[in-house]
């Protein structure tokens, strides 16, 4: 039996499972990784757009680059390794799903359980009183300061994301540390677990007693110690799941 026939095996009978998703998940349904090695946009490298310093120095670009990334939303849909997800939720099995992205495919895909310890670029916010807003705000043209969405405190309108330079959401990686502490495997899709807080979560489940499984199409540092390691893409290892039983 191959790592692959194993997982899925372990899957029908796991009875508390938490995933681990990173930007792998959402490449599978077309998003770019701005993280990648070819992640550059307009010459910039993503630290330097998607962060407090571009929105305070260089807001005309930032909301350049924010208004093209929520276009990008409209044309994707979750894949077939989202919605096995779901169905595992459906099925009583998957306890939550802790991701790294900030699409919201996972909650499209029907999922209801899912910790966005990035933020959702779904959502808008005032910078300086927090207020919520309609994400459409953002996707107005700003070609000249006067032209800034601002609450009516006088603060920026801006992503619900976590930019570069900002803690991550509180409630909601707490509500995943304690989701890992008490899980019975740990599945980890299509993030290399090079980003922090978030890659310290297997070794957090290795210590509660979990079993840890990944699935990536490159090495992890913590390939070493998973039950179980498939190379592949979470759409057609995952996928199979979903098909209408005969």
């Amino acid at each position: 039996m191959d790592a692959k026939d194993r997982l899925i095996q372990e899957l029908r009978r796991v009875e508390r499972l938490v995933v681990l998703t990173g930007a792998g998940m959402s490449t599978e349904s077309g998003l770019p990784d701005f993280r990648s090695k070819d992640g550059l946009w307009r010459k910039h490298r993503p630290e330097e757009l998607a962060s407090v310093d571009a929105l305070l120095q260089r807001p005309l670009l930032f909301y350049e680059f924010y208004r093209y990334r929520l276009g990008l939303l409209d044309g994707v849909a979750p894949n077939p390794g989202h919605l096995a997800l779901a169905e595992l939720e459906r099925q009583g099995k998957l306890h939550c799903i802790v991701t790294q992205n900030v699409d919201g495919l996972h909650t499209q895909a029907g999922s209801r359980n899912v910790y966005e310890i990035h933020g959702s670029l779904r959502q808008a916010r005032c910078h300086t009183c927090g207020r919520s807003h309609p994400v459409e705000t953002l996707r107005k043209p700003v070609t000249s300061l006067s032209e800034l969405p601002r609450c009516r405190c006088g603060g920026l309108i801006r992503p619900g994301v976590v930019l570069f330079g900002e803690m991550l959401p509180e409630d909601a990686l707490s509500r995943a540390i304690a989701a890992v502490e008490t899980c019975d495997a740990l599945l980890v899709i299509g993030t290399s677990l090079q980003v922090y807080p978030a890659a310290s979560l297997p070794r957090l489940a290795l210590d509660h007693g979990a079993r840890l499984w990944v699935i990536n199409l490159t090495p992890t540092p913590y390939d070493a110690f998973a039950d179980i390691v498939v190379t592949g893409k979470a759409a057609e290892v995952l996928g199979p799941m979903t098909r209408p039983h005969e």
